[in-house]
Protein backbone atom coordinates (compact mmCIF):
# COMPACT_ATOMS: atom_id res chain seq x y z
CA UNK A 1 0.00 0.00 0.00
CA UNK A 2 3.07 2.44 1.16
CA UNK A 3 6.39 2.83 -0.63
CA UNK A 4 8.77 5.32 0.07
CA UNK A 5 9.09 8.26 -1.07
CA UNK A 6 11.87 11.27 -0.96
CA UNK A 7 13.77 12.33 2.34
CA UNK A 8 15.52 15.12 3.54
CA UNK A 9 17.49 16.42 5.92
CA UNK A 10 17.00 19.48 8.31
CA UNK A 11 18.55 21.03 11.17
CA UNK A 12 16.50 19.30 13.49
CA UNK A 13 17.41 15.34 12.00
CA UNK A 14 15.64 13.90 9.21
CA UNK A 15 12.02 14.13 7.92
CA UNK A 16 10.74 12.09 5.22
CA UNK A 17 7.28 10.70 4.29
CA UNK A 18 5.61 7.76 2.82
CA UNK A 19 2.87 8.05 0.00
CA UNK A 20 0.22 6.34 -0.57
CA UNK A 21 -2.74 6.45 -3.14
CA UNK A 22 -6.52 6.69 -1.69
CA UNK A 23 -9.62 5.47 -3.24
CA UNK A 24 -13.18 6.68 -1.84
CA UNK A 25 -15.47 4.95 0.01
CA UNK A 26 -18.49 6.41 -1.03
CA UNK A 27 -19.16 9.45 -3.25
CA UNK A 28 -21.84 12.44 -3.76
CA UNK A 29 -23.05 13.56 -7.03
CA UNK A 30 -23.41 17.54 -7.30
CA UNK A 31 -24.72 19.61 -10.10
CA UNK A 32 -22.65 18.07 -13.22
CA UNK A 33 -22.68 21.46 -14.76
CA UNK A 34 -21.11 22.86 -11.99
CA UNK A 35 -16.84 22.94 -10.97
CA UNK A 36 -16.28 22.57 -6.82
CA UNK A 37 -13.78 25.41 -6.18
CA UNK A 38 -14.19 23.90 -2.35
CA UNK A 39 -15.07 22.19 0.41
CA UNK A 40 -15.42 21.95 4.60
CA UNK A 41 -15.96 19.52 7.00
CA UNK A 42 -17.09 20.17 10.11
CA UNK A 43 -15.51 18.81 12.78
CA UNK A 44 -18.38 16.52 14.00
CA UNK A 45 -17.73 14.81 10.83
CA UNK A 46 -22.11 15.37 10.42
CA UNK A 47 -22.11 18.39 7.60
CA UNK A 48 -19.99 18.91 4.24
CA UNK A 49 -20.17 22.89 3.20
CA UNK A 50 -19.49 22.65 -0.64
CA UNK A 51 -18.97 25.99 -2.68
CA UNK A 52 -17.82 26.58 -6.80
CA UNK A 53 -19.12 27.86 -9.86
CA UNK A 54 -22.69 28.33 -8.97
CA UNK A 55 -24.37 31.20 -6.88
CA UNK A 56 -25.41 28.95 -4.03
CA UNK A 57 -23.26 26.90 -1.55
CA UNK A 58 -24.91 23.53 -0.49
CA UNK A 59 -24.77 22.41 2.68
CA UNK A 60 -24.64 18.43 3.10
CA UNK A 61 -25.77 15.90 5.85
CA UNK A 62 -23.64 13.08 6.07
CA UNK A 63 -25.26 11.41 8.41
CA UNK A 64 -28.03 10.53 6.23
CA UNK A 65 -28.46 7.16 4.42
CA UNK A 66 -28.07 8.94 1.09
CA UNK A 67 -26.25 12.18 1.82
CA UNK A 68 -28.64 14.85 0.81
CA UNK A 69 -28.53 18.44 0.72
CA UNK A 70 -29.80 19.82 3.83
CA UNK A 71 -29.79 23.20 3.01
CA UNK A 72 -28.42 26.27 0.33
CA UNK A 73 -27.05 29.14 0.64
CA UNK A 74 -27.84 31.62 -2.22
CA UNK A 75 -25.61 34.61 -2.65
CA UNK A 76 -25.56 37.40 -5.44
CA UNK A 77 -22.26 36.64 -6.90
CA UNK A 78 -22.35 33.87 -9.83
CA UNK A 79 -19.11 31.79 -7.65
CA UNK A 80 -17.71 30.94 -4.41
CA UNK A 81 -13.90 30.67 -4.71
CA UNK A 82 -13.15 29.58 -1.41
CA UNK A 83 -14.23 28.65 1.99
CA UNK A 84 -13.57 28.88 5.19
CA UNK A 85 -15.40 28.14 8.72
CA UNK A 86 -15.32 29.76 12.32
CA UNK A 87 -13.31 27.33 15.49
CA UNK A 88 -16.51 27.11 16.78
CA UNK A 89 -18.44 25.89 13.64
CA UNK A 90 -21.42 28.30 14.20
CA UNK A 91 -19.81 30.36 11.02
CA UNK A 92 -19.33 30.18 7.51
CA UNK A 93 -17.14 32.37 5.30
CA UNK A 94 -17.32 32.61 1.38
CA UNK A 95 -15.12 34.25 -1.04
CA UNK A 96 -16.58 35.51 -3.68
CA UNK A 97 -16.32 36.06 -7.39
CA UNK A 98 -17.16 39.57 -7.02
CA UNK A 99 -14.97 40.32 -4.54
CA UNK A 100 -16.99 40.10 -1.87
CA UNK A 101 -16.17 37.90 1.55
CA UNK A 102 -19.82 36.62 2.67
CA UNK A 103 -20.73 35.81 6.72
CA UNK A 104 -23.00 33.22 6.76
CA UNK A 105 -24.82 31.96 10.11
CA UNK A 106 -24.86 28.24 9.96
CA UNK A 107 -27.37 27.60 12.23
CA UNK A 108 -30.30 29.89 10.44
CA UNK A 109 -28.68 29.62 7.23
CA UNK A 110 -28.71 33.51 6.99
CA UNK A 111 -26.66 35.82 5.47
CA UNK A 112 -25.12 37.95 8.22
CA UNK A 113 -22.37 40.47 6.72
CA UNK A 114 -20.26 41.19 3.48
CA UNK A 115 -16.78 42.34 3.94
CA UNK A 116 -15.81 44.18 1.05
CA UNK A 117 -12.98 45.41 -0.20
CA UNK A 118 -11.11 43.44 -2.75
CA UNK A 119 -11.66 44.77 -6.60
CA UNK A 120 -11.57 41.61 -8.04
CA UNK A 121 -12.70 37.91 -6.90
CA UNK A 122 -11.64 36.81 -3.21
CA UNK A 123 -9.74 33.50 -3.86
CA UNK A 124 -8.23 32.18 -0.60
CA UNK A 125 -9.20 32.19 3.03
CA UNK A 126 -7.85 31.41 6.53
CA UNK A 127 -8.89 32.21 9.94
CA UNK A 128 -7.19 32.81 12.84
CA UNK A 129 -7.53 30.02 16.05
CA UNK A 130 -9.22 32.34 18.32
CA UNK A 131 -11.69 33.28 15.36
CA UNK A 132 -11.11 37.12 16.08
CA UNK A 133 -9.36 37.55 12.33
CA UNK A 134 -9.52 36.70 9.00
CA UNK A 135 -7.37 36.89 6.24
CA UNK A 136 -8.26 36.64 2.31
CA UNK A 137 -6.08 36.81 -1.05
CA UNK A 138 -8.04 37.90 -4.13
CA UNK A 139 -7.24 38.58 -7.52
CA UNK A 140 -6.70 42.03 -7.19
CA UNK A 141 -3.04 41.17 -6.14
CA UNK A 142 -3.97 42.18 -2.31
CA UNK A 143 -3.89 40.27 0.69
CA UNK A 144 -6.18 41.79 3.60
CA UNK A 145 -6.83 41.48 7.06
CA UNK A 146 -10.12 41.91 8.74
CA UNK A 147 -11.35 42.08 12.45
CA UNK A 148 -14.37 40.01 12.91
CA UNK A 149 -15.39 41.57 16.13
CA UNK A 150 -15.72 45.08 14.91
CA UNK A 151 -16.45 44.14 11.47
CA UNK A 152 -13.63 46.18 9.22
CA UNK A 153 -10.69 45.47 7.61
CA UNK A 154 -7.68 45.68 9.67
CA UNK A 155 -5.05 45.54 6.68
CA UNK A 156 -3.97 45.36 3.37
CA UNK A 157 -0.94 44.03 1.83
CA UNK A 158 -0.17 44.55 -2.36
CA UNK A 159 1.44 42.70 -4.04
CA UNK A 160 2.83 42.23 -7.77
CA UNK A 161 0.81 38.96 -8.77
CA UNK A 162 -2.70 37.72 -8.35
CA UNK A 163 -3.35 35.79 -4.98
CA UNK A 164 -4.02 32.01 -5.23
CA UNK A 165 -3.57 30.65 -1.60
CA UNK A 166 -2.94 31.49 1.80
CA UNK A 167 -2.37 30.17 5.25
CA UNK A 168 -2.29 31.66 8.55
CA UNK A 169 0.67 30.29 11.03
CA UNK A 170 -1.17 29.00 14.27
CA UNK A 171 1.31 31.04 16.20
CA UNK A 172 -0.14 34.24 15.31
CA UNK A 173 2.96 35.77 13.94
CA UNK A 174 3.29 34.99 10.12
CA UNK A 175 1.14 34.50 6.92
CA UNK A 176 1.94 32.63 3.81
CA UNK A 177 1.17 33.55 0.34
CA UNK A 178 1.20 31.79 -2.64
CA UNK A 179 0.83 33.70 -6.18
CA UNK A 180 0.37 33.32 -9.66
CA UNK A 181 3.78 34.06 -10.28
CA UNK A 182 4.73 30.86 -9.10
CA UNK A 183 6.68 32.76 -5.47
CA UNK A 184 5.65 32.15 -1.90
CA UNK A 185 5.86 34.54 0.32
CA UNK A 186 6.35 34.75 4.02
CA UNK A 187 4.86 37.90 5.78
CA UNK A 188 5.78 38.88 9.32
CA UNK A 189 1.88 40.13 10.78
CA UNK A 190 3.26 43.17 13.12
CA UNK A 191 6.45 43.73 11.53
CA UNK A 192 8.24 44.30 7.86
CA UNK A 193 9.90 41.23 8.05
CA UNK A 194 9.34 38.36 5.33
CA UNK A 195 11.13 36.38 3.29
CA UNK A 196 10.66 34.99 -0.68
CA UNK A 197 11.18 31.81 -1.34
CA UNK A 198 11.14 29.89 -4.82
CA UNK A 199 11.01 26.36 -5.56
CA UNK A 200 7.67 26.37 -7.57
CA UNK A 201 8.22 26.59 -11.21
CA UNK A 202 4.26 27.55 -11.78
CA UNK A 203 1.04 29.19 -10.19
CA UNK A 204 0.92 28.14 -6.11
CA UNK A 205 -2.75 26.66 -6.01
CA UNK A 206 -2.54 25.49 -2.05
CA UNK A 207 -1.26 26.11 0.97
CA UNK A 208 -1.64 25.05 4.62
CA UNK A 209 0.68 25.43 7.89
CA UNK A 210 1.14 22.40 10.80
CA UNK A 211 -0.92 22.82 13.39
CA UNK A 212 2.26 23.26 15.44
CA UNK A 213 3.48 26.00 13.39
CA UNK A 214 6.90 24.99 12.83
CA UNK A 215 6.40 23.64 8.89
CA UNK A 216 4.16 24.67 5.77
CA UNK A 217 3.23 22.94 2.25
CA UNK A 218 2.30 24.37 -0.60
CA UNK A 219 1.40 22.71 -4.28
CA UNK A 220 0.95 24.21 -7.47
CA UNK A 221 0.51 23.43 -11.05
CA UNK A 222 3.91 22.03 -11.54
CA UNK A 223 2.88 18.82 -10.16
CA UNK A 224 5.12 19.97 -6.90
CA UNK A 225 4.51 19.35 -3.23
CA UNK A 226 6.69 21.59 -1.02
CA UNK A 227 7.46 21.08 2.67
CA UNK A 228 8.61 24.29 4.16
CA UNK A 229 10.54 25.58 7.80
CA UNK A 230 8.46 28.51 9.15
CA UNK A 231 9.26 31.64 8.48
CA UNK A 232 12.37 31.52 6.89
CA UNK A 233 11.37 28.74 3.98
CA UNK A 234 14.16 25.87 4.44
CA UNK A 235 13.02 22.91 1.76
CA UNK A 236 12.06 19.84 4.30
CA UNK A 237 11.25 17.73 1.20
CA UNK A 238 9.48 17.76 -1.82
CA UNK A 239 7.63 15.56 -3.74
CA UNK A 240 6.24 15.24 -7.61
CA UNK A 241 2.98 14.09 -8.53
CA UNK A 242 1.53 13.02 -12.06
CA UNK A 243 -0.50 16.23 -12.46
CA UNK A 244 -1.52 19.69 -11.20
CA UNK A 245 -1.46 19.29 -7.64
CA UNK A 246 -4.95 21.44 -6.55
CA UNK A 247 -5.18 21.32 -3.27
CA UNK A 248 -3.84 19.96 0.30
CA UNK A 249 -4.62 19.62 3.53
CA UNK A 250 -3.04 18.70 7.33
CA UNK A 251 -4.30 16.23 10.24
CA UNK A 252 -4.67 17.72 13.48
CA UNK A 253 -1.51 15.91 14.80
CA UNK A 254 0.72 16.43 12.09
CA UNK A 255 1.38 13.22 10.96
CA UNK A 256 -0.31 12.94 7.71
CA UNK A 257 -0.75 15.15 4.67
CA UNK A 258 -2.80 14.26 1.96
CA UNK A 259 -3.30 16.10 -1.63
CA UNK A 260 -5.84 16.35 -4.11
CA UNK A 261 -5.07 16.29 -8.11
CA UNK A 262 -5.79 17.51 -11.54
CA UNK A 263 -5.84 13.72 -12.14
CA UNK A 264 -8.82 13.09 -10.19
CA UNK A 265 -6.50 11.45 -7.33
CA UNK A 266 -6.27 11.98 -3.90
CA UNK A 267 -2.87 11.19 -2.32
CA UNK A 268 -1.64 10.58 1.29
CA UNK A 269 1.51 11.44 2.81
CA UNK A 270 2.94 10.22 6.32
CA UNK A 271 5.38 12.69 7.77
CA UNK A 272 8.23 10.98 9.27
CA UNK A 273 9.75 13.03 11.40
Amino acid sequence: MSTPVGRAASRSGTWGSRVASCQSRSSIVFNRDNYIRSCKLLPDGRTLIVGGEASTISIWDLVAPTPRIKAELTSSAPACYALAISPDSKVCFSCCSDGNIAVWDLHNQTLVRQFQGHTDGASCIDISHDGAKLWTGGLDNTVRSWDLREGRQLQQHDFSSQIFSLGYCPTGEWLAVGMESSNVEVLHCTKPDKYQLHLHDSCVLSLKFAHCGKWFISTGKDNLLNAWRTPYGASIFQSKESSSVLSCDISEDDKYIVTGSGDKKATLYEVIY
